[in-house]
């Protein structure tokens, strides 16, 4: 099994008098890292948010129900606590009464369990991401080496744990995450009128990642109003399938100022959603798999290390560029992706003349470790 670097995190949390939130899209390991916690920890209770029983337990939550639920258990896990209607007050009853319980939950939507829990755990939990695997966890499971080698095939196929870990059928278990599970819940919120225009938009944004994207130009594309393309595209995002990447716009005129680039938590769920898992040599679209791969394996580090930052993209209305920018400690530190050394890269010297910069660097199948590991 590869190590995670969450489970650090997790483990450093523990008993410090929160409720822990482990978020992230679904098939991304949540279960399996808790459940090899629960494993080796004594007097810990698993629940399961799909289960009918427990839902029937949270219904009417009150502090003795609830004992009886968790008998003496000090560590208790709630997998997909966003199922579970009551669970707010639940958690806060538990939390409240059982000081000493070590409470743990999971979600694969941020909308749904925060909707349920922000005001009753209000000061009362921390938040912890999971995501597909990250290179800095295969390096470590593998070699420097090996990932490099596989550095075309991690562009085509994600890096999802069940694919990266049973290799040989990675087409169908992407269309099957891509179809069955991964926007399972979104499907069944409410808000969600017209779920073929979901999947249009999600093609439509796939196509698209590494540009700049309109709302306005997308609900044209899928035939829905731009106030519902950015309702579905927030549903998404926390849903951990897309996320979103501001411009950054401070000293100049002709800046881009409300401008967006969305980009997909896993490269494999992008091609998916395209049905094109050609090999990478001969794609046209080698320039976006290797942007929205460096992107976010970029985010995993940052987030892995805590190394905490404000990230953006540059752009002016003149064209000049820059695909991302890092903000930290008053400097900005500015990266261009090419997927190849022998393409160039200049930075604008408007950006460099207008704002403090740290470095500037051209991230490439060469040097991508030093940036992600």
């Amino acid at each position: 099994m590869v190590e995670r670097n969450a489970v650090k995190q997790l483990q450093d949390s523990l008993y410090k008098r929160k409720v822990i939130m482990l978020l992230g899209a679904r098939q991304t390991g949540k279960t399996t890292l808790l459940k090899d916690l629960v494993s080796k920890t004594k007097d810990s209770l698993w629940l399961n948010g799909d289960e009918y029983d427990i839902h029937e337990r949270f219904k009417k939550p009150s502090s003795s129900s609830l004992k009886a639920l968790i008998g003496n258990s000090k560590l208790v896990v709630i997998d997909e606590a966003q199922k579970i209607e009551n669970i707010g007050i639940g958690l806060k009853l538990l939390y409240d009464t059982y000081p000493d319980v070590q409470l743990i939950v999971t979600g694969s939507s941020a909308f749904e369990l925060n909707n349920k829990t922000s005001e009753p755990l209000t000061g009362r939990k921390i938040e912890m991401y999971l995501f597909p695997l990250s290179t800095s966890e295969m390096v470590a499971h593998t070699s420097e080496m090996e990932e490099q080698r596989m550095l075309s095939n991690r562009l085509v196929y994600g890096m999802y744990p069940e694919i990266v870990t049973k290799q040989g059928n990675e087409k169908e278990m992407l269309k099957l995450l891509a179809d069955s599970y991964l926007f399972r819940d979104i499907l069944m919120l409410d808000s969600i009128k017209k779920p073929e225009k979901l999947v249009s938009l999600l093609q439509a944004l796939a196509f698209q990642i590494g540009a700049e994207v309109s709302y306005n130009e997308l609900g044209n594309l899928v035939g829905l109003d731009s106030k519902t393309v950015e309702s579905y595209i927030n549903l998404l995002e926390k849903s951990f399938v897309i996320f979103r990447l501001n411009s950054l716009n401070r000293n100049l005129r002709n800046e881009l100022k409300l401008s967006k680039k969305i980009y997909f938590y896993d490269n494999g769920v992008r091609n998916a959603l395209i049905s094109n898992f050609q090999i990478l040599e001969g794609r046209q679209d080698i320039g976006k798999l290797w942007e929205n791969f460096i992107v976010m394996e970029r985010m995993k580090h940052n987030h892995y290390t805590k190394n905490y930052l404000n990230k953006y993209f540059w752009r002016t209305k003149d064209q000049q560029e820059i695909d991302y920018v890092e903000e930290q400690n008053g400097l900005l530190n500015a990266y261009e992706f090419k997927w190849s050394s022998m393409q160039k890269a200049r930075f604008s010297k408007t950006f460099t003349n207008a704002y403090p910069i740290g470095e500037t660097k051209v991230i490439t199948k060469e040097n991508y470790m030093e940036f992600c590991v």
